[in-house]
């Protein structure tokens, strides 16, 4: 019976969800997902398709060998970069501007940015008859279909070989020579193994004499300021805030900017 409210009118008191009628419900749905799951099945059993991912997926020897090709080329272009800036006259030239920044005592004029960008441009103008060579001797030929790949990549290596021997020492070469245990070998046959690093430290020796050539008229300018102050008795007096607007009349007054450029352009010439 139903309990009667004190108005006397019936209500009915609703029982809560119970645990049977929870269990009743879950049970009718793994029903049916599971007849659900059964039909889609039936009816997509001629369409099925297969997705592999990764090398497992690669039935056929060339796949793998294609796929280990690709990444050997994703490699080469994320270090092209790097090796083409090692290999061109731009390590020299980025290296003798920060030097020109440091003596005249400078923390962030010109921006890097700057340097970088001069750098470059630079290095288009002083590589450009080697770029020409290349493309007349190399490219050209093989957008012809006159010549495979690989004749191209030879020709091509010949005028950068060329440049790079002309810029480096004879000792530096011999270093790496005798390191790679390699016997007598003409000089347009050295591997490029061995002229790049050869190459690169050449430069770098080269970098920093000019390097040491352009801080000797500076630290002379700190030396004067340094001594008189001293001599007058301004200890107090911060040297730099006399030798810094000193430099930099110095270096605008003999157009230093077109000295060192220039010296930079004809250090490649000779």
């Amino acid at each position: 019976m139903n309990p009667i409210s004190t108005d006397g009118k019936s209500s009915v008191i609703r029982r809560p969800f119970g645990l049977r009628t929870a269990l009743c419900l879950l049970l009718g749905l793994c029903c049916f997902f599971a007849f659900g799951a059964g039909e889609i099945h039936a009816q997509t059993n001629n369409q099925s398709f297969s997705l592999n991912i990764g090398v497992n997926g690669l039935n056929q020897g060339q796949d793998v060998d294609g796929a280990i090709k690709v990444v050997v080329i994703m490699t080469l272009l994320t270090l092209a970069p790097s090796i083409i800036l090692l290999m061109t006259c731009f390590t020299r030239i980025v290296i003798v501007l920060s030097f020109v920044r440091s003596a005249l005592s400078l923390q962030g004029t010109p921006s890097n940015q700057i340097i970088v960008g001069l750098s470059l441009f630079l290095t288009f103008f002083i590589m450009a008859p080697v770029w020409e060579k290349i493309d007349h001797e190399s490219l050209e030929p093989y957008r012809a279909k006159q010549i495979t790949g690989e004749v191209a990549l030879e020709r091509a290596a010949g005028p950068i070989r060329a440049f790079m021997l002309k810029q480096t020492r004879p000792k530096d070469v011999e270093l790496f020579v005798a390191l790679a245990k390699l016997g007598p070998t003409p000089a347009d046959k050295l591997p490029l193994k061995i002229v790049i690093p050869s190459f690169i430290i050449s430069e770098l020796r080269t970098a920093f004499q000019m390097g040491f050539l352009l801080f000797v008229p500076f630290i002379l300018i700190d030396l004067i300021v340094a001594t008189v102050l001293m001599s007058m008795g301004m200890m107090m007096m911060p040297p730099m805030a006399i030798s810094l607007p000193l430099k930099i009349l110095l270096f605008v007054l003999v157009d230093g900017w077109h000295l060192v450029v220039s010296s930079i352009v004809q250090s490649f010439s000779t």
